[in-house]
């Protein structure tokens, strides 16, 4: 898969398309609590900017689940439909939404510190803590 190349996908019942065209084919997952709960584990994600499209609004839900951030699911099936900046409107979809895996890489690993100690991802990459990320964005986590 070359960068700049269109990935589709959609939720378990189908009530939700996704359309989008990531800058990079670079899967990353955060451990933070947050996250965590949320999915029962990591969310593995592709960030997809502001180029991530939906179709079926009507089956959109969203919850806004911080000051900076908030996150969308199917009201029918409860599929994780997205994680999403508000100020910038970035968009990280869940990796499994999509029809295809073809050409990805697990790169990067966010709110290391916050990972339990209960599993451990084989792959080399890049990891950040969350005080780290929090400084690369300039934001603080209250």
């Amino acid at each position: 898969m070359s960068d700049q190349s269109e990935m589709h996908g959609k939720c378990l019942c189908g009530a939700v398309s996704v359309t989008a065209k990531p800058e990079k084919h670079e899967v990353g997952a955060c451990h933070c609590d947050m996250c965590r709960r949320w999915g029962g584990g990591p969310f593995m994600e592709i960030d997809c900017g502001t180029a991530a499209s939906f179709t079926g609004d009507d089956n959109i839900s969203v919850f806004s689940s911080s000051d900076w951030a908030e996150r969308g699911f199917c009201k029918s099936c409860g599929t994780h439909l997205f994680y999403r900046l508000k100020e910038t409107g970035q968009t990280m979809v869940p990796i499994g939404l999509f029809d295809s895996d073809e050409g990805l890489a697990f790169t990067g690993q966010v709110f290391i510190d916050e990972k339990p100690s209960f599993y451990e991802f084989a792959n080399k990459t890049e990891n950040f803590t969350g005080p780290e990320i929090f400084a690369m964005f300039g934001a603080s986590p209250d």
